[in-house]
């Protein structure tokens, strides 16, 4: 059932990628070229995302538990550290780069680009050296508990 759920979950949510056009890497690259040819239709993408999930978080964490877990999975800490602060900069630089993220390249993988699946075999590789990285340094990965 959890699965069941899972898939429908990341359907609905690749189908409002792909309806709202950020499957297009040139949509996003132009959200971030504000002298030039400015598109604001990502902020509004994302504000509909937080007019959704804000009053959805409120219902579902009113709840003693989720429907399909024995209890939320949340992060531990409220840090912001060296590790975070250059992880965040590395996927913005990611973003801007290629014009995709995670959540909008697994959709745009159906369109067949090129682009989409270098950038996807990269996020993947970039995945992987994070996990060698943390392996060698003895740096434990965070993980919710």
């Amino acid at each position: 059932m959890r699965l069941i759920t899972a898939l429908g979950i990341g359907v609905i949510f690749g189908l409002g990628i792909a309806i709202s056009g950020m499957i297009n890497p040139a949509k996003v690259l132009n959200f971030f070229d504000i002298a030039g040819t400015w598109d604001p239709s990502l902020a509004l993408v994302m504000l509909g995302a937080l007019a959704v999930a804000i009053p959805g978080y409120r219902l579902v964490l009113g709840r003693p538990a989720p429907a399909l877990e024995d209890r939320f999975h949340l992060p531990q800490t409220r840090v912001i550290d060296r590790r975070l602060v250059l992880g965040s900069a590395v996927f913005g630089i990611g973003w801007g780069i290629a014009g995709f993220c995670p959540g909008g390249a697994v959709p745009a993988l159906g369109t067949g680009e090129p682009g989409v699946y270098l950038f996807t075999a990269s996020l993947v590789g970039g995945l992987l050296l994070a996990q060698g990285i943390q392996r060698w340094t003895g740096s434990p990965a965070r993980t919710p508990t």
